[in-house]
């Protein structure tokens, strides 16, 4: 089979995902194309039109991460719950969705660190649909709490409501184990400090990758933070999607050596 694959959002334009395609087709045996499809949140109905027609296969980036679950006739247990997905698969005739960002990021975290979950606080910045699948993985990951500070209040109300040790404000008392930008770099003011409970032995990551080294990221790593932009989770996530589709076991650190 030629697997017809595809990145979906918009913009879309410097999105690494058809390069990590590539690289899971080689590593997988397999052949196949990828192409980027530039597709604005109103654009479902042409989302919907390019399975079966043009692609087998498509990662999902923002905004479509929620239009792309409506779209769906069934869904994996992490997309219901969160109403977004990264991942969508044409199959027997049914189009299937999944979202791979919580889990995609927890793996990074394992990878590249050998993060210890347990007991450990967190603070996610921004209530999208990137936040809600990586709350969702740090809680089912074992972390004492996370703080969600958003801005859309009724955004960071919903994930507040789902889980008792998510807290909508920080709590000044606790340490920094991990904390998470997952805001779009187009809406962030600029920092003048890191937060408070930040210090030299928190991770921070910035899921973005363009650019590499956000102003942010260069913040935290010249406070002298274990830091790391959105290479390695799209990495990882992207492993668990090409897992999925083919049902193989290719590795997030082998993807990430095709982008890094």
């Amino acid at each position: 089979m030629q697997w017809r694959l595809g990145v979906a959002g918009s913009p879309i334009e410097h999105s690494l995902s058809p390069q990590l395609h590539m690289a899971g087709l080689a590593l997988a045996g397999l052949t196949g194309t990828s192409r980027r499809f530039e597709l604005r949140e109103d654009q479902g109905s042409e989302l919907r039109a390019l399975f079966g027609s043009e692609v087998d296969a498509l990662s999902v980036t923002m905004p479509l991460k929620s239009v792309g679950a409506t779209l769906c006739d069934e869904l994996d247990a992490a997309a219901r719950e969160l109403g977004v997905v990264s991942s969508m698969l044409w199959r027997d005739g049914k189009l299937w969705g999944a979202t791979m960002d919580g889990q995609g990021f927890v793996d990074s975290l394992r990878g590249c660190y050998s993060f210890d979950f347990a007991h450990a606080h967190a603070v996610v910045l921004g209530a999208g649909g990137a936040a809600r699948a990586i709350v969702g993985a740090l809680v089912d990951a074992g972390v004492q709490s996370v703080s969600v500070l958003g801005r859309t209040e009724s955004k960071v109300a919903d994930l507040v409501s789902r889980w008792n040790n998510v807290t909508g404000e920080m709590v000044l008392y606790r340490p920094v184990d991990l904390i998470v930008n997952t805001t779009p770099v187009a809406s962030r003011v600029a920092d003048a400090a890191v937060m408070q409970g930040v210090s030299r032995d928190t991770v921070a990551v910035d899921i973005t990758y363009d650019p590499r080294r956000s102003p942010w990221l260069a913040l935290h790593e010249d406070y002298g933070c274990r830091s790391r932009n959105g290479l390695a989770m799209l990495a990882y996530q992207a492993a668990r999607q090409m897992n999925w589709w083919w049902d193989l076991d290719l590795d997030g650190a082998e993807l990430l050596k095709a982008i890094s």
